[in-house]
């Protein structure tokens, strides 16, 4: 499948380390530009969903923002199923040898989900990190606006800022990243407030697990 032209393409900028805050307010999300999500899916609401990605010699960092207007989200426990409440997420396809890749999660309430996901023809199941800990873990926070950060709140957006550590991608190839490595990947929100309601970066088939759909990222 060719995923060379400009529209299948996003460029990821290198950075210095920084602090995640759920607010991106580090000077460092000055050197890149938004990405539209395009609502794949709609269910009666019409919401702009943007994000942020930028990479550094340890991992990825992504901010999400999302408007919104109610907190449909109850979930508190980390490894729940919160794809069924609203939830943002990433996916990494880092080599295409196999078919193999790491998903993450991130709920507006900062419950998160990551997993590796084996996928052969459509038959996937999600596991979970083994000693997740130390330089393995996640870095993530969320905040809101409009409202309260809670459960049934009435808001008008929130946003999810996360790094995911090349640490915990091993052993998964073409990690962690050089200069113009190129992985697979793709970009998605989903939002309940009046029946599911779908964003993605690429469009996919059936599911968010359509790899063979991603886009590429080449980090610069």
């Amino acid at each position: 499948m060719d995923k060379t032209n400009k529209e299948t393409v996003l460029h990821i900028t290198p950075s210095d380390d920084f602090e995640v805050t759920g607010k991106g307010n580090s000077p460092h999300w000055n050197d890149t530009d938004w990405v539209i999500l395009p609502q794949r899916k709609t269910n009666g609401s019409s919401y702009e969903t943007k994000v942020k990605v930028l990479y550094s010699t340890t991992g990825v960092y992504f901010l999400f923002q999302c408007e919104d207007q109610k907190l449909t989200a109850t979930l508190t426990e980390d490894f729940d199923d919160i794809y069924n409440e609203d939830v943002v997420e990433v996916f990494f396809w880092t080599s295409e040898d196999t078919p193999l890749y790491f998903e993450y999660e991130l709920s507006p309430l900062d419950v998160e989900l990551p997993i590796i996901v084996p996928n052969h023809e459509g038959d996937f199941m999600g596991w979970r990190p083994w000693h997740y800990e130390g330089d393995r873990k996640t870095r993530h926070a969320t905040s809101v606006t409009g409202g309260e950060k809670k459960s049934g709140a009435n808001i008008s957006s929130w946003t999810g800022e996360f790094f995911i550590p090349f640490a915990l991608l091993k052993p998964l190839q073409n990690v962690p990243p050089e200069k113009g490595t190129a992985w697979r990947a793709n970009m998605y929100r989903i939002d309940y407030d009046t029946g599911m309601t779908a964003w993605s970066w690429q469009p996919t088939r059936k599911n968010f697990h359509d790899y063979e759909s991603f886009g590429t990222f080449i980090f610069d």
